[in-house]
């Protein structure tokens, strides 16, 4: 499709869009259905929410005030964004890579006479900067998930809530408890910074094209006051300890790969005068995976430079320390609270153990 004719069927679509929504009539179940006048790429996570219902109740659950910027991502062709639009926020943000979408999302909010109120930013969301903003919404592709997720809270945004349509079982991962079967290093560490609650479930038949999985709304509030930890040694600590999360900490730090990784991290850490440099990254909420092989117990390959065995076997006499302090040792990461896992870390470094 060219330009003109995209054009063309997008200021179509969004008044058609408009009569049907501001109506209550029967007809108002097809006023967000796709037409398919461009391809829709499922490799992408492009999946239209389309039902008129669970679209309101997703502008009405993110709880917007009057005045309040809204970051969007993922905007598609504007089903949400016009609800948001119409929401007492004082302007919405839309964060959207398709050129085609981004068009007809504008398209769409002119068509509606509340263009002056939208800003769409065209580009990869976990890559562009976003504005300032109060309140995030967005159904997001499973592929982003975790990265937009860590870029919100551990990166430098301020903001009071967000509410994401999540797949079904990436939501449930995130609002695990301790004890849960499903309970995981994703959220032990959104915990951390955050209260999590799940709001409601949406059918995969809600979408077009349809996906193979169902979804689920999710609410993120920030926490008001900071954890008290440096973020970058807790999520390397949780790496470490969720990695292989069926073994107990005993096992899990006794192990002589283990002992020699942390040696060199922790002697790093001391000629560098304090935790190890650099950011924190937007792989930082990657699930429950054994990604350094450490489950292999050896001792090879990791080796600090320049050390000793007898140093090495001090270090590990620290490890077992903390680890006796604590009283967790037979403890599995997935059955303990964050302010166990906390204290633990707290010894660790206590006794000259970093992770980063």
């Amino acid at each position: 499709m060219n330009r003109a004719a995209s054009a063309l069927w997008g200021r179509r679509a969004v008044r058609q869009a408009f009569f049907y929504t501001t109506t209550s009539s029967p007809e108002a179940a097809a006023s967000e259905a796709w037409d398919g006048r461009f391809r829709l790429h499922k490799p992408r996570g492009q999946h239209l929410l389309t039902n008129p219902r669970v679209l309101d109740a997703i502008a009405s659950r993110a709880a917007i005030s009057p005045g309040d910027a809204v970051l969007e991502v993922g905007p598609g062709t504007g089903n949400l964004t016009a609800r948001l639009l119409a929401s007492p926020a004082s302007r919405v943000a839309a964060v959207e890579i398709d050129p085609r979408m981004v068009e007809a999302v504008t398209a769409r909010a002119a068509a509606l006479g509340l263009a002056d109120k939208l800003t769409v930013i065209a580009g990869d969301a976990v890559e562009v900067e976003f504005p300032e903003f109060d309140v995030c919404v967005a159904n997001i592709p499973y592929g982003i998930s975790s990265p937009l997720i860590a870029k919100l809270l551990f990166g430098a945004y301020l903001f009071r809530t967000a509410t994401l349509l999540l797949q079904k079982e990436f939501a449930r991962r995130l609002v695990a408890t301790p004890g849960d079967g499903e309970y995981n290093r994703l959220a032990a560490n959104v915990r951390l910074v955050a209260d999590v609650k799940l709001l409601m479930d949406v059918s995969k038949r809600d979408f077009v094209p349809m996906p193979r999985v169902d979804s689920s709304l999710v609410e993120i509030r920030p926490r008001a006051e900071a954890p008290g930890v440096d973020l970058g040694e807790w999520l390397a600590f949780t790496r470490a300890c969720f990695g292989q999360k069926n073994k107990t900490l005993g096992a899990i730090f006794k192990q002589k790969r283990m002992a020699w990784e942390l040696f060199g991290r922790s002697r790093r850490a001391e000629e560098h005068g304090g935790g190890g440099a650099g950011g924190i990254s937007l792989n930082a909420l990657d699930d429950d995976t054994d990604e350094d092989g450490s489950g292999k117990d050896d001792d090879g390959g990791n080796r600090a430079a320049g050390c000793s065995e007898e140093e090495v076997a001090a270090f590990k006499e620290r490890i077992a320390g903390a680890l006796e302090s604590s009283e967790l040792a037979s403890k599995r990461p997935s059955k303990l609270s964050n302010d166990e896992l906390l204290r633990l870390l707290r010894l660790f470094n206590e006794r000259g153990v970093r992770f980063r």
